[in-house]
């Protein structure tokens, strides 16, 4: 079997969730319009065996009260990021992807994503990174059940896996995790069945 018919319902998904999301600004139009000029040129690009530029999915993890974010410090790049990777021919959807994705790498089950684009990010990889060149990252929301925020396991792709305030986000990635984080939460407060636990006094 070809990567390409190995990987043609993600494919199809990525097509029909880029081609549905209105994205919030002229920056996130141009890469939409990127992705999907990118998908209809490489039948296989969604594939990390594709294309050295293909489609991730990864999702930015709050915890209930959405005060605070997990991270993993990764162990090529060796910066804090949200989790997230390459689609695997079992998923069902990049939203299936981004939820295995955080099982892997944290531990934690009954995580809610919203199946909605939060963010597009187009980067260059640099380091130990292989075939791949470049990842056109699909970024989506999650939050944690309430009550197991400690529940959380670090894999064997970490540094180290930890929650972060929002208001104190590690460098040098703060800048690029807090955009991220102010994306979700738009998607995340539009969401009706997202609503934030009472902070602890």
């Amino acid at each position: 079997m070809s990567v390409a018919t190995a990987y043609r319902h993600l494919h199809s998904d990525a097509v029909r969730l880029l081609a549905g999301w209105t994205p919030p600004d002229a920056r996130q139009e141009r890469l939409r319009a990127d992705y999907l000029t990118h998908l209809g040129a490489h039948p296989d690009g969604v594939a990390k065996a594709g294309p050295p530029a293909h489609l991730t999915a990864s999702a930015l993890v709050f915890d209930s009260r959405l005060e605070r974010v997990l991270l993993t410090h990764h162990g090529k790049a060796r910066v804090w990021f949200q989790l997230g990777g390459h689609l695997e021919p079992e998923d069902t959807s990049l939203y299936a992807a981004a939820q295995r994705e955080i099982r892997e790498e944290s531990g934690l089950a009954g995580v809610h994503v919203i199946p909605v684009i939060a963010q597009l990010d187009r980067h260059t990889l640099v380091g130990a990174f292989g075939h791949c060149r470049e990842h056109l990252d699909v970024r989506f929301a999650a939050v944690v059940p309430a009550g197991s925020e400690d529940a959380v396991s670090a894999s064997a792709e970490s540094i180290d896996l930890r929650w972060w305030p929002l208001e104190a986000l590690p460098e040098p990635t703060s800048a690029e995790v807090g955009a991220l984080a102010k994306a979700c939460l738009a998607v995340l407060h539009a969401a009706p069945s997202v609503s934030p636990e009472p902070s602890r006094t």
